[in-house]
């Protein structure tokens, strides 16, 4: 059975930094695409950040030049690391694995992240 497990999520100031793991289990991990979601409180769950098998990542706007997705598939685990936090930033995240060919979809359970002004 295929498992995501996220972590280091945390409450941090505006400004401050966090990097999110997500350890992936029974799976193929370097033949998928990862991806982090986010949900706000009362709000819909976005997509945030994604990277490839082939290591191409792509951002949501508002978390350009701010956040760093990557993986390393010798450990089967991605990252996000968050730089310059906002208020806004405020969510659970989540970690997404999709192999596209093959119609795999797994969501990981999420970890809070409480970015304080």
């Amino acid at each position: 059975q295929v498992h995501l497990v996220e972590s280091g999520g945390a409450s941090v100031q505006s400004g401050g930094s966090l990097t999110l793991s997500c350890v992936s289990m029974n799976m193929n991990f370097k033949a998928y695409m990862m991806a982090w979601y986010r949900q706000p409180p009362g709000m819909e769950r976005e997509q945030i950040a994604t990277i490839t098998a082939d290591s191409v990542t792509n951002y949501k706007d508002s978390v350009k030049d701010r956040f760093t997705i990557s993986r390393d598939n010798a450990k089967n685990t991605a990252y996000l690391q968050m730089n310059d936090l906002k208020p806004e930033d405020t969510a659970v995240y989540y970690c997404n694995a999709q192999w596209l060919g093959y119609a795999l979809d797994f969501w990981g359970r999420g970890t809070q992240v409480t970015v304080s002004s």
